[in-house]
């Protein structure tokens, strides 16, 4: 069904040089074939501004005065329309305004242009751009699968901006590091994807069939139920993967580790993931966890990669608890 998972050859446990993550590959896999386009109640009303370097398509909804919840999405390549499958963040966006963008090269925020670098310290700045053209000076900030990453990279970049921090079954601080279950727990089925890989790889006419049978293989381990799944999917549209924002963004974030940086947040920090996630094992969320001095984990026992769909109640009193805890509890955050 995405792109990402049409160039991967091998399913590897725990691979070093992914060119895709969230699922197999560690780049886009990370992000999830997630980013699609997907049928939904929730009604979008975005725009775009220009941050130094690139055009960013935004979305802010919701009420409330208080500190905004800023929602990064998995990738690196895809748009935030997979988000919003779930109902989960109108819910929250009672009590608060919520801010969603579609990450530079992607979705409405447009391609790259030739020559347009696409890095993480790109990724960093568009971010906190956005942050001050909406003129908030403290956030929360939440990413999920890739933008988990990139959360984490922000707030070891700007601290003085975060009140409270969300990760949610992220790739690891150091992206290599990050453990993938799919042979392990589905052999049969990773066996028979991989077998799509050979005629895949020719880029000839029944090419494309092939990709699309391994594809529907690779969905049906993101899951916790069948019936998840089958929902998720029945509101996928076109895809909506960059591959080009995929490989640039990987092959820059191989270079950081970002363990020696979270170590150093201060500010109230939630760590969670479902039991059942097989394209960022439970391991990975639980060791940051142990990493972020006084972080809170917890995981969702009926959920794959996406809590936030599959246990959307839950979610939304976890996230709800979370963001209601007294910031000034916490220890000021750490200076550059």
């Amino acid at each position: 069904m995405t792109n990402f998972l049409r160039t991967r050859t091998r399913v590897c446990r725990n691979s070093s040089a992914p060119r895709n993550f969230f699922a197999l590959l560690p780049l886009a896999a990370l992000c999830f074939f997630l980013a699609t386009p997907v049928v939904s109640a929730h009604v979008e009303h975005g725009t775009t501004f220009n941050a130094p370097g690139a055009t960013i398509y935004y979305e802010v909804f919701g009420s409330g005065s208080g500190v905004p919840l800023f929602v990064a999405n998995g990738g690196p390549g895809f748009d935030h329309q997979y988000l919003l499958v779930s109902d989960a963040w109108d819910i929250l966006a009672k009590t608060r305004k919520i801010v969603m963008w579609d990450q530079r090269g992607t979705g409405r925020s447009g391609p790259l242009k030739p020559g347009q670098s696409c890095t993480l310290a790109d990724q960093i700045n568009d971010l906190d751009a956005l942050r001050a053209h909406l003129g908030f000076d403290k956030i929360d900030l939440m990413g999920h699968s890739w933008g988990g990453f990139l959360a984490m990279a922000y707030a070891a970049r700007h601290p003085e901006h975060i009140v409270h921090l969300i990760i949610s079954d992220s790739a690891a601080p150091r992206w290599r590091d990050t453990l993938f279950l799919f042979k392990d727990v589905y052999p049969d089925v990773t066996a028979r994807e991989n077998g799509y890989a050979f005629t895949t790889a020719l880029n000839e006419k029944d090419s494309a069939a092939s990709a699309e049978a391994a594809t529907k293989l690779y969905e049906s381990m993101l899951f916790y139920s069948t019936e998840h799944r089958d929902e998720f999917l029945a509101k996928m549209a076109n895809d909506k993967e960059s591959r080009k924002v995929n490989h640039l963004v990987n092959q820059d974030v191989a270079r950081f580790d970002l363990n020696p940086e979270i170590r150093k947040f201060r500010f109230p920090t939630l760590v969670m993931c479902g039991r059942f996630d097989m394209n960022v094992a439970p391991v990975i969320a639980y060791k940051i966890h142990e990493a972020i001095p006084g972080s809170k984990f917890v995981v969702f026992e009926k959920s794959g990669h996406m809590p936030f769909f599959e246990e959307p109640a839950k979610f939304v009193r976890v996230v709800n608890d979370f963001l209601s805890s007294n910031a000034s509890a916490a220890a000021a955050p750490s200076s550059k």
